[in-house]
């Protein structure tokens, strides 16, 4: 009888590991291709980067730039190596971020180039446009809600101002999320895309300049209903609690996500 007690015990003990084990292979499986959904963005991100910083060519051709445009210039370069350089190392989720982050230093040193070319002051450091960070630096806050919620400011860029202003639909940066061909705004991507988020905007936490609560639905799924928990605790059993970047969050998302479920209300 002992030996029967003890093998069922055995079978039992077998039959949780291989059970553990096949879930933890899911869940990894589901970080990767979300990752490489997510790298894929910002791949998009670093061309279109690119195609500025060559533009600056033509803006300042037969212009001689002085020292502070000159290092601008050269800044605006060194950024899209560096990004160019990160996205190709990519093999984890705060890697993103270092993309990004090379991204948005960028653009604002190109528009400070811009600015000198065409004798204007030099632009204030803005967070980039909230409906598309491909848009650059923010020129101004405008109250605005998605459907269904209630305004809140958020930064955007002059043309998306305009746009708002007369009732039209801003230019919404989509990506795509889960099944690999739905596109939806950035900011209702969910949790695999927070370190894509938190490059363009973290460094915005503390300044002031950027809504808090607009921070954390960025960072963590969405504004109130935006997203679905589709991308559930398989991502969270990937990344492990507590992994990921963003010192000024207060350390990884892995345990915020665990403890705030499903779904988040941010007040929109």
């Amino acid at each position: 009888m002992g030996y029967v007690f003890v093998a069922l015990l055995v079978i039992v003990g077998v039959a949780f590991y291989v059970g553990s084990r096949r879930e933890r292979n899911r869940a990894l499986e589901q970080r990767r291709a979300e990752l490489e959904l997510v790298r894929g963005t910002a791949a998009e991100d670093v061309t279109a980067y690119g195609e500025e910083v060559a533009d600056l060519d033509i803006v300042t051709a037969g212009v001689e730039l002085d020292e502070g445009g000159r290092q601008d210039y050269q800044r605006a370069i060194d950024a899209y190596d560096t990004a160019k350089e990160t996205l190709d190392r990519v093999d984890d989720p705060e890697d993103i971020r270092h993309v990004t982050e090379a991204i948005e230093d960028g653009r604002y040193a190109a528009k400070c180039v811009r600015a000198r070319v065409e004798g204007k002051p030099l632009p204030v450091r803005r967070p980039p446009c909230f409906f598309n960070p491909q848009h650059g630096p923010s020129m101004q806050d405008i109250d605005w809600a998605p459907v269904g919620g209630r305004p809140r400011p958020v930064p955007v860029c002059a043309a998306d101002a305009e746009r708002v202003a007369v009732g039209a639909e801003p230019a919404v940066r989509k990506v795509v999320t889960g099944d690999g061909r739905t596109r939806r705004a950035y900011w209702e991507a969910g949790p695999a895309y927070a370190e894509y988020n938190r490059g363009y905007f973290n460094s915005y936490a503390g300044s002031g300049l950027l809504p808090g609560v607009l921070m954390g639905a960025m960072m963590f799924g969405g504004f109130g209903g935006g997203w679905d928990g589709s991308y559930g605790e398989g991502y969270q059993d990937g990344l492990g609690a507590g992994e990921g970047g963003g010192e000024d969050m207060g350390g990884g998302f892995g345990e915020d996500m665990g403890d705030m479920g499903g779904g988040f209300d941010f007040g929109f």
